[in-house]
This record gives C-alpha cells, structure tokens and sequence, in this order.
C-alpha cells in the first residue's frame, strides 16, 4: 500500500494536449517533456503521420531544428499495436491524424500511459482542426501556445495562408504560412477578398 501512496508502483495515465497556431512553439514543448521524460528513464515512443516529410521522414522537427526519434504512421490505430510496456507517448502534429486517435488516447491514458499530443486547434480558414477539438475535450491538460502576429506583434490566432490553395492540409513553413492575430487575420481575408 505504501508504494501506491508514494507513486513507485502506481502510474496515473493522463492525456496532455498542446496547442496552437503554426510557429508558436508545439512541437518544440513536445520535444522538451518527452526529453525529460527520457532523462528520468521512462520508456517513450513517438509517432508522427507518415505525411510529414517537411524536415525528416523519420524525426520530429521543431521550427528550430530541434528533433527526437520518432516513428511515422498513417493510422491513429498502429499507435496501439506500437505501445506495449511503454511509459510516454508522444504523438506530434496530431490534426493530420483520423478521429479514432481521441479513443486511442483514451485507451492509453486508461492503461496508465502518459500521452503528450501537439497539433494544430485550427485550420488556415480558422476552423477547429481533425481530432484536435475532442482530444482538447478529453484531456487531462491543455496548453494553448501563441505565435506572435507577423503584422503587428500581438499574439497570433490563426495561421493564415499566404498562397493560393484551398486544399485543408498544406504541408510547408514560412513561405505558405503567416501567423497572424485576430484583427490581422481579418483585415487579410479582407484584402484578399477586394484583390479576388
């Protein structure tokens, strides 16, 4: 009984969820828990969707080039068959993954897992973001994290795209990309709308 009081032999699973606009550092937290996760010898796995090749095909890359090992995957349920005797899960960019990812989270967290997801809460258009909104739901934690507004440095919303493309995933960087605030995201769509 005296371990389950003091933490050695029990784990308590909880769901972390880090959100934001594009380049407002996600990814970069992501990497800083799970690497003190590692430090403290727990046993992590990260997963990040086979689609995002922007840095490495294999690693989890921040904006600053930060990375940590990870293991691409095109399905939310691979994550279960990848996680046996693991402590920490990390998954990063999270909205590129399908909706059954909010009952795998769950199903981790109930066995004692610690998950720690980053991701987009909204598209380009401002609309919440894949299974981002119920994992924001379910979590245990959630830390929204901010860009600053490129156009007059409040903290950014949106990540509004700069370049002529409806399709909802566009992978790129700073040259498809401009976080913007909520009074500068509107003034854009407005001079987009005059410019179209």
């Amino acid at each position: 009984m005296a371990e389950i009081i003091s933490g050695e032999s029990h784990r308590p699973g909880r769901i972390e969820v880090v959100c934001g606009s594009m380049f407002s550092g996600k990814t970069e937290e992501l990497i800083r828990r799970l690497r003190r996760a590692q430090f403290a010898k727990q046993r992590v796995e990260i997963f990040k969707p086979a689609i995002d090749v922007r840095y490495s095909e294999e690693d989890v890359v921040s904006h600053d080039q930060k990375h940590i090992q990870s293991t691409p995957i095109d399905s939310s349920a691979s994550i279960l068959l990848l996680t046996s005797n693991i402590d920490v899960v990390g998954i990063d960019e999270a909205q590129f993954f399908d909706d059954g990812l909010v009952e795998v989270c769950n199903e981790l967290a109930y066995r004692g897992v610690r998950v720690i997801i980053a991701g987009l809460d909204m598209d380009f258009k401002g609309v919440p973001f894949g299974p981002m909104p119920a994992l924001c739901a379910i979590a245990d934690d959630v830390t929204k994290v901010h860009a600053i507004c490129v156009k007059c440095g409040n903290l950014a919303y949106v990540s509004h795209r700069t370049v002529q493309n409806d399709k909802r995933v566009l992978l790129g960087e700073t040259q498809e990309y401009e976080p913007l605030c909520r009074e500068c995201y509107q003034k854009a769509l407005q001079e987009e709308k005059v410019k179209g």
